[in-house]
C-alpha cells in the first residue's frame, strides 16, 4: 500500500534524532522509507571535519525507526508507547554516505511475538546498499 503517512504522528521521535522524512510505501510485511541526509545535521561538524561522514550507527537507528513504524502502521494500538532496541546482529557497512545524499530505508518484519519484532534492513543510497542490518525492537 502506498499512502501519506505523517511520520510524526508515529514515531515518538523527534529532531535531532528522527531519521525518517517520509514513507515511499508499505505493505503488511515491508516498508520502505527515505531520508535526505543535510549537510547543517550535528554530527558533521565532527565526524569529521573537512570530510563529512554519516555515522554508519545512525543508518541501523533508521532501519529501528523504519521497522517500528511499519508496527505502529499496522497496530494503531500500540500508538504512544515507547519503542526500544532489544538487539542488533549482522550489521554491515557497504558505503561512505555523504551530506546531500537520500537514503532508501527499506525494513521487512520478519517475526513479532509478545511486543517483540524482528527486522531484516538495508540502506540504500539509489541502487548501493550502504548498510543491512538485522534489528529486533520492543514497544514498551
Amino acid at each position: 500500500m502506498s499512502t501519506t503517512v505523517d511520520v510524526r504522528q508515529y514515531l515518538p521521535h523527534r529532531e535531532p534524532f528522527l531519521f525518517i522524512d517520509r514513507v515511499i510505501r508499505f505493505d503488511r510485511e515491508e516498508i520502505e522509507c527515505a531520508r535526505t541526509v543535510r549537510q547543517e545535521e550535528f554530527y558533521f561538524r565532527g565526524h569529521f571535519p573537512g570530510n563529512p561522514v554519516l555515522p554508519g550507527v545512525l543508518m541501523v537507528e533508521a532501519i529501528a525507526q523504519a521497522g517500528i513504524l511499519l508496527v505502529l502502521l499496522q497496530q494503531p494500538e500500540l500508538k504512544g508507547k515507547t519503542p526500544l532496541f532489544a538487539g542488533i546482529e549482522q550489521v554491515r557497512f557497504r558505503r561512505i554516505v555523504r551530506p546531500g545524499e537520500e537514503l532508501r530505508i527499506i525494513a521487512r518484519l520478519v517475526s513479532a511475538k509478545a511486543g517483540v519484532f524482528k527486522f531484516e534492513g538495508r540502506v540504500l543510497v539509489g541502487e548501493e546498499l550502504a548498510c543491512s542490518a538485522t534489528v529486533t525492537g520492543a514497544v514498551r
